[in-house]
C-alpha cells in the first residue's frame, strides 16, 4: 500500500464522529457560557494521545485557550500551526428538528450547534494527528494545536491575547473553519459602528416645531444600506457590503424624537483599514447635506481583512495534499466573514490557509450539521499533512516519498 491509501484506510470513521459528537454535546456559547468544560475534555483527549494536558491562556474566568504540541519546542522541525475556535453561537431551539445540542447523526449528518463551525473541524484535526500516531509515523514538523476562545466575537480572549503574549510562532498554519475543503485565501473584515443622530423635541401634535432624529437616520440607513463602497470587486471576496442591522429612538408617539441610534455592519476588503472605511462611511453621509451635531459615528468593533497570495508556498503544499488525499483538485475560495487567520497573517506573516469541513452555508443556522464524508475526508488530509510537511515552500514531491511508515 502507498502512504496515501494506508492513510485514507487508518481514518476510523466512527472515531472522528464520536469525537465531534463528544464536542458538540458540551455547550460552549458565546455569549452566555463559557470554554472551559470543552478545554477539560480535550485535554483528556490529548493526555490519552500521550501529549500531556497542555498549558492553558485564561485572562477571564471561564473563557479558556488550549496549546498542545508534538514536539518539545526546540525548533529542529519546522511547525505547524492548527488553530480551532471552541465557542458557538448561541441557540434559539424553536424551529429546530434535532436537539442542538444532541449530535444525533441522521442520513450521514452529525446534527447540532457547532457541529460544521467548527467543533467538527477541530475533530478532523485531532484525528488526522491520531491516525498518525496509530501508524508509528515519524513527523517531519511539530503540530501545535491552539483550540481558542472567543472567536464569534472577534478573538479579544482568544487568539488575540495568544498574539499579545508572544505564544504563537509557526513556519505555516491552516485554521480548520468550514470551506467544503476549499482552500480559502481571503476574507473579509467588518466594522460595526453605532451611529447616533439627533434631532429637535417638539410636540407630537406639531411635529413641524422640530426635527426628527428619526427621520435622519432614516435618510443615513437609504445611502448606507446594501450599497458598495470601493472600486472593483476583490476576485475571491466581492464587493463591500453594508447593512443597517439595528434601529431605536424617540421616547413616545406624542414627542418629535430628539434622539435615534442605529447599528451598521460594513464588510471590508483587503487594502481597506479602519481609517478609510470610516472616512468612505462619512463621504457617503455627507452627500446628506446634514449638519455637522446631527450625527455622530462610534466603532464599536472592527477586524481587518486579510489574504494570502496563490502563490505562497504553503498554499501548493495545501493544495497537493488535498489532491493526494481526496483525489480532488482543491478549489480556491474566499470567506465573507472575518476569523482568526486574520491575526497569523496580518500580525505575524505566517502562511495560513482555511481548510475545513462543513458548509458554509449551514454555519449558524438551525439544524446545522457536517456531513460524516465530509468529516472523513478532513481528518485523512489533515493526516497527509502532518505526515509530510517539512516546511518546504512547494510540494512537488510525490507525497508518498515526504514520509516514511
Amino acid at each position: 500500500m502507498t502512504l496515501v491509501s494506508t492513510l485514507r484506510a487508518a481514518v476510523d470513521v466512527d472515531a472522528v464522529v464520536a469525537l465531534t459528537r463528544d464536542l458538540v454535546q458540551i455547550p460552549s456559547e458565546n455569549p452566555g457560557g463559557c470554554e472551559a468544560e470543552v478545554v477539560s475534555y480535550l485535554q483528556d483527549v490529548f493526555e490519552e494521545m500521550g501529549l500531556g494536558r497542555g498549558q492553558i491562556v485564561e485572562v477571564v474566568e471561564g473563557r479558556r485557550s488550549l496549546i498542545v504540541s508534538t514536539g518539545d519546542g526546540s525548533g529542529n522541525k519546522p511547525r505547524l500551526l492548527i488553530n480551532g475556535h471552541l465557542d458557538v453561537v448561541p441557540v434559539q431551539p424553536n424551529g429546530w428538528r434535532f436537539p442542538p445540542y444532541g449530535a444525533e447523526v441522521s442520513n450521514g449528518r452529525i446534527y447540532g450547534r457547532g457541529t460544521t463551525d467548527m467543533k467538527g473541524g477541530v475533530a478532523a484535526a485531532i484525528h488526522g494527528l491520531k491516525v498518525c500516531q496509530d501508524l508509528g509515523l515519524t513527523l517531519p514538523c511539530e503540530v501545535t494545536f491552539h483550540l481558542v476562545a472567543d472567536e464569534e466575537l472577534g478573538g479579544r480572549l482568544g487568539t488575540k491575547v495568544l498574539v499579545e503574549q508572544g505564544i504563537i510562532s509557526a513556519d505555516a498554519c491552516v485554521v480548520a473553519e468550514p470551506t467544503d475543503l476549499k482552500l480559502c485565501l481571503g476574507e473579509r473584515g467588518l466594522l460595526f459602528a453605532k451611529i447616533v443622530t439627533r434631532g429637535v423635541p417638539a410636540h407630537g401634535s406639531e411635529p413641524s416645531l422640530g426635527r426628527s432624529a428619526i427621520l435622519v437616520a432614516a435618510s443615513i440607513a437609504q445611502v448606507l444600506h446594501n450599497n458598495t463602497f470601493t472600486g472593483d470587486p476583490h476576485p475571491l471576496l466581492g464587493t463591500t457590503t453594508c447593512n443597517v442591522g439595528v434601529i431605536n429612538g424617540g421616547s413616545g408617539p406624542n414627542v418629535v424624537p430628539e434622539w435615534c441610534e442605529m447599528l451598521i455592519d460594513r464588510r471590508v476588503l483587503p487594502g481597506e483599514s479602519l481609517e478609510s472605511t470610516l472616512a468612505g462611511i462619512h463621504q457617503r453621509i455627507a452627500t446628506l447635506e446634514l449638519a455637522p451635531d446631527e450625527y455622530s459615528v462610534e466603532v464599536q468593533t472592527f477586524c481587518e481583512p486579510s489574504e494570502i497570495s496563490a502563490s505562497e508556498g504553503f498554499v501548493s503544499v495545501m493544495s497537493d495534499t488535498v489532491t493526494a488525499m481526496t483525489g480532488r483538485r482543491p478549489a480556491i475560495t474566499g470567506l465573507p466573514f472575518t476569523t482568526d487567520a486574520r491575526f497569523m497573517r496580518n500580525d505575524l506573516g505566517i502562511p495560513t490557509v482555511v481548510f475545513g469541513p462543513g458548509e458554509l452555508a449551514v454555519a449558524h443556522t438551525v439544524d446545522e450539521y457536517v456531513e460524516v464524508d465530509s468529516l472523513v475526508e478532513a481528518a485523512s488530509v489533515f493526516a497527509g499533512l502532518y505526515a509530510t510537511f517539512d516546511g518546504a515552500d512547494s510540494a512537488l514531491l510525490p507525497l508518498e516519498k515526504k514520509a516514511s511508515l
